[in-house]
C-alpha cells in the first residue's frame, strides 16, 4: 500500500470565527501534520507539549508567537521558521490585518498537549 506523500496546504485551511481550526494534514507515530488559518484578531492559546517539540512554517501574515507563560513573545512573518522544544511554551496572536497562514509539526505525533 502506497501512503501520500505531496499535500497542498491551501486544501486544508478552514478559516473560522471565534477558535482558529486545526486541520490535520497528516499523521503517523512519528509526527501529526497540522494546517492553520489564523484570522487577524484570533489566537492560538499558549500550551506545550510534554513528550516533544512543535516546529511552525509560517506561509503568509504575521503574529506575535509568545514564548513563555508571563506572557513574552517575538514577532513572526512570513518565511519564518519557529519550534518549540519539549515542555517550551508557545502560541500566538494574529495582530496583523490579513490571515496567519501556517504549518505545525508536532513530533512524535504523541507529544501530548497541555494548556496553560
Amino acid at each position: 500500500m502506497k501512503t501520500q506523500r505531496m499535500f497542498k496546504v491551501a486544501d486544508f485551511l478552514q478559516p473560522a470565527d471565534g477558535e482558529p481550526v486545526r486541520s490535520v494534514i497528516t499523521e503517523s507515530a512519528d509526527a501529526v501534520i497540522v494546517a492553520w488559518h489564523v484570522k487577524p484578531g484570533q489566537r492560538i492559546s499558549a500550551h506545550v507539549h510534554p513528550e516533544g517539540q512543535d516546529t511552525w512554517t509560517i506561509i503568509s501574515g504575521r503574529g506575535e508567537y509568545q514564548v513563555a507563560a508571563t506572557g513574552d513573545s517575538t514577532p513572526i512573518v512570513s518565511g519564518d521558521v519557529v519550534v518549540a522544544h519539549r515542555n517550551e511554551v508557545h502560541g500566538v496572536y494574529n495582530n496583523g490585518s490579513e490571515p496567519l497562514v501556517f504549518v505545525s509539526v508536532v513530533s512524535p505525533a504523541a507529544s501530548g498537549f497541555e494548556p496553560l
